[in-house]
């Protein structure tokens, strides 16, 4: 008789694969003795990306010095309440069996890239700027929508002054600013290089502080030009602002594209992040998206945490030799595209269909209806589609609600939701040439212990394979369902199905009727017409 899974069974799986064998090592590793004694300064520590740095540095780097970790106030928790928060996630439970005592190497620094001066106190100024070492820059909105004030000052002004503060450092090493493949999409082919800024650095903030937020906000599509969203923008200025006000910095940016959950470490498949294409295969496994302006034949630019994660310790390393050696005469900063197209691509249409696939093995009792994600090339297909899929069903539902004297909750979670499409269409119909060619000649210069231990190399991802654990990360820390229940899940993605399909053939039954009443009323009106 087979013991089924938990979902403790389950974490504890992928923690043990993801550890190293017992292998003969006889290299040393030349990252690791890099961060060995080294003080390291975090922003954006609390967001998807930051976690999983902090795991890495604090589990792989047990000789480090201590990592100065900013966190704001944030809906009315202090820094420090949201400190003890923070490492109650099986993200870091890996991390607590290998460093138990990881904690002792963190301090907290309140601040907050969204304020003019950072939100520093002078005592913690003076503290980071006679200690930091390396500083990882990740702090940023990453909300598409989000009002052009609030990106400029957090993804822009944010790193200006992180950058002001990284001169007031003396013992400084590397410097690396976390940005995204995306910062300029108005371009289709993209290099490891700085492109054209929208404007001049100087000339954006001064304009967002003169400005009032009627103004702003009535002339943000002039700011935004061509850039789809405020995100794209805020991060093509902010990398104006890193090219610009570094000199005398040992800095580089490395561009992620897409980020979906992790691929081996610490846990295969750990993800909180439901934006971009985790956030189409979440609403789409719910039942709620049902269609996506989408061309299934394009790649699909995602790309697995962990390796970005690996990417950007490696970068810090490799910044501080080529300073150190004086290698770098460029006036401009290195640039890495951390992407995943050129070397082993998916389609928007095979990376959807697996993860529908894996999807039904062990679909959650949380499902809503049953998945019938369509992806349409064609805009106004997918315009009519919402109409029916989408609109249609949400005030079916929502008058019945109201009528048993319910919330009516569907049209607005649609709201939300076509919000959101908006955002990812622009991605999923289009395709871009990115390069990757000064981030694999990165790679190529770690030695065989580094290779294995700060992997970013994509020859042996299996898409199949990684996505197989992508959709059980979800089931567990997204959906925060039991692996114990899958069974149960499944018998009731049965009754969904035999209701979607029962619904289905009744709505093309009926509107086969009323096509036909309306051609037999037609013919009789012209039988008697010519009679």
């Amino acid at each position: 008789m087979s013991v089924q899974k938990t979902s403790q069974d389950y974490i504890d799986e992928m923690i043990s694969m993801s550890k190293d064998t017992n292998e003969i090592v006889t290299e040393k590793s030349e990252v690791t003795d890099f961060f060995t004694n080294c003080n390291i300064f975090v922003t954006g520590g609390s967001g998807f990306i930051g976690k999983l740095l902090l795991e890495k540095l604090l589990r792989c780097f047990p000789d480090m010095g201590k990592l100065y970790m900013m966190l704001r106030p944030k809906k009315g928790k202090s820094p420090e309440e949201r400190f003890k928060e923070h490492f109650d996630d099986p993200l870091y439970e890996r991390l607590k069996q290998e460093q138990p005592d990881f904690a002792s190497k963190i301090f907290i620094i309140e601040g907050d890239t969204g304020k003019f001066d950072l939100g520093l106190s002078s005592d913690d100024r003076e503290l980071i700027c006679k200690n930091t070492h390396i500083i990882f820059h990740g702090a940023a909105t990453v909300r598409f929508d989000e009002k052009l004030r609030q990106a400029v000052n957090i993804n822009v002004r944010g790193l200006q002054l992180m950058l002001q503060l990284a001169k007031e450092m003396k013992n400084l090493k590397a410097f690396v600013h976390i940005s995204t493949a995306f910062s300029h999409c108005i371009s289709k082919d993209i290099k490891e290089k700085f492109y054209p800024s929208p404007m001049e650095v100087d000339k954006l903030l001064s304009l967002v502080d003169l400005l009032d937020d009627q103004q702003l906000e009535h002339l943000t599509p002039l700011f935004l030009g061509k850039w789809p969203n405020s995100y794209a923008f805020s991060k093509a200025m902010a990398e104006e602002a890193a090219k610009r006000y570094s000199t005398g910095i040992p800095i580089c940016v490395v561009r992620p594209s897409i980020v979906v959950s992790t691929w081996k470490e610490p846990i295969a498949g750990w993800t909180n992040n439901l934006y971009g294409a985790t956030g189409v295969v979440v609403g789409s496994g719910i039942g709620l998206l049902r269609t996506l302006h989408c061309v299934p034949n394009n790649v699909a630019e995602i790309i697995p945490a962990d390796i970005v994660i690996n990417n950007v310790v490696v970068a810090a390393w490799d910044i501080a030799q080529q300073w150190n050696e004086k290698l770098i005469i460029e006036e401009e900063p290195p640039v890495f595209n951390c992407i995943s197209s050129n070397l082993k691509p998916i389609t928007w249409g095979r990376f959807m269909d697996l993860n529908k696939s894996y999807g039904f093995e062990l679909p959650s009792k949380k499902t809503i209806w049953y998945n019938v994600m369509i992806l349409n090339k064609n805009l106004w297909l997918h315009n009519f589609c919402i109409l029916f899929l989408h609109f249609l069903p949400a005030a079916i539902v929502d008058c019945i609600l109201y009528l048993m004297g319910k919330k009516p909750m569907l049209w607005t979670a649609y709201k939300k939701i076509h919000k959101f499409m908006g955002v990812i269409s622009y991605f999923s119909s289009q395709e871009w040439n990115f390069h990757s060619d000064a981030n694999q000649a990165l790679y190529k210069k770690l030695n065989s212990v580094d290779r294995k231990k700060f992997d970013f190399n994509l020859n042996n991802l299996d898409w199949e394979d990684y996505i197989c654990y992508h959709v059980r990360g979800i089931r567990v820390f997204i959906f925060k369902d039991t692996m114990e229940s899958i069974k149960e899940g499944q018998i009731y993605y049965r009754r969904l199905k035999i209701a979607h399909y029962t619904i289905v053939t009744a709505a093309f039954c009926l509107l086969m009727w009323l096509m036909l009443s309306f051609i037999r009323i037609l013919f009789l009106w012209c039988f008697s017409r010519f009679i």
